[in-house]
């Protein structure tokens, strides 16, 4: 997808290799990466008895994501697949059949759509054109920079019904019921094609790694390095762009078969008269999100942590709060536009900051 990813939000943690620990010696660390789907690079870790094992794995990640990735992408067209940019071309004409992916993935949406108070919408199409539109021309021209009038953003939300998203789950059809209407499925795709593919990677046997989709971490089971138990997996610090070392870090928390997301204000932006207008746009305000510089969600789907961190980054605190508290096995961090940081009970329970570690107890 032709998507600026959110930014590289949060830093993999791996611990250097221990000799003498008995899984050491069964089990090897191996890495790699592509930069060929979902605009970001994607790394993944793991821990196998072999090279080829790892590399085996691999390339049935990579191929996965690739299709995936046809499958949701909005702006290209792909030979014999019906993806989320057919379905766009045919608004207002016919419904499209597509994959079981596709209509998984809107089901989802539209299901946490009216779960999460709309905040987030994949019908949201027209709007974030718009936005999109004024984003390029500022990057052109930076000096002439604009923020798109009330008006036309107005006009556009006319079209950003999702109810009018209309989805034929026995005959695996979308129809989108007015011809002005257009899906992004930007604030979810890539999480919820992480998860698809962390499940049916560990069904097939890779149990121990992590997958980094950009600002998007899905960790399986426990490293098999014998020495700890938990992944650790940094958070970044909103003020430091570009990092590397721990120091670098807002924070740090250890999990296992979980999903680390963040959405942020300081990745994807142009400025207008000294002010940064970023990407996330609240489907009500029709205007980027104030509330915070950044938000991260644990849960174990990635699809979900994915669609939830730009939830609750559009909700003011309280609310994006008594929300996550609502759900079972979902976790939060809050960083506030004044630095300070706000978490979830369970989620200060697993921070670096409170004596949480990844080691195996003594």
């Amino acid at each position: 997808m032709k998507r600026i990813v959110l930014g590289f939000l949060i830093l993999v943690l791996t611990a250097s290799f221990i000799s003498g620990c008995s899984e050491k010696q069964a089990y090897q660390k191996y890495s790699n990466s592509f930069f060929d789907t979902f605009d970001t690079s994607i790394k993944v870790i793991g821990y196998t008895k072999s090279e080829d094992e790892f590399n085996s794995y691999m390339e049935k990640i990579h191929k996965r994501f690739q299709e995936l990735h046809q499958l949701y992408d909005i702006y290209n067209d792909y030979e014999g697949i019906n993806n989320i940019k057919t379905i766009n071309d045919n608004a207002g004409i016919k419904p499209v059949k597509v994959a079981q992916e596709i209509i998984d993935l809107i089901v989802f949406a539209k299901d946490w759509y009216a779960r999460a108070e709309g905040k987030t919408n994949i019908a949201m199409g027209p709007v974030l054109r718009v936005w999109s539109h004024y984003r390029e021309e500022a990057e052109y021209d930076p000096q002439n920079a604009e923020i798109p009038p009330m008006e036309e953003l107005l006009e556009a939300n006319k079209y950003t019904d999702i109810d009018k998203v209309i989805v034929d789950s026995e005959n695996s059809t979308v129809f989108l019921e007015d011809k002005r209407m257009s899906l992004d499925v930007g604030a979810v795709a890539k999480g919820f094609a992480t998860e698809i593919i962390a499940q049916e990677i560990m069904s097939e046997g890779f149990k121990s790694g992590m997958i980094a989709a950009g600002g998007n971490v899905r960790v399986l089971e426990k490293p098999l390095d014998g020495v700890r138990e938990l992944w650790g997996v940094g958070i970044q610090d909103p003020n430091k762009f570009i990092f590397s070392e721990d120091s670098e870090l807002l924070e740090t928390i250890f999990i296992n078969n979980a999903s680390v997301v963040t959405s942020g204000d300081y990745q994807r932006y142009y400025v207008v008269d000294d002010k940064i207008i970023h990407h996330l746009i609240d489907s009500q305000t029709l205007m980027p999100g104030e509330y915070f510089r950044a938000v991260t969600v644990m849960t174990e789907n990635s699809g979900l942590a994915d669609f939830l961190s730009t939830t609750v980054f559009l909700m003011p605190y309280e609310k994006g709060l008594q929300l996550v508290n609502s759900l079972e096995g979902v976790e939060a961090i809050w960083v506030m536009k004044d630095g300070t940081v706000e978490a979830t009970e369970g989620m200060e329970k697993i921070m670096k900051s409170n004596g949480a570690s990844g080691a195996k107890a003594d």
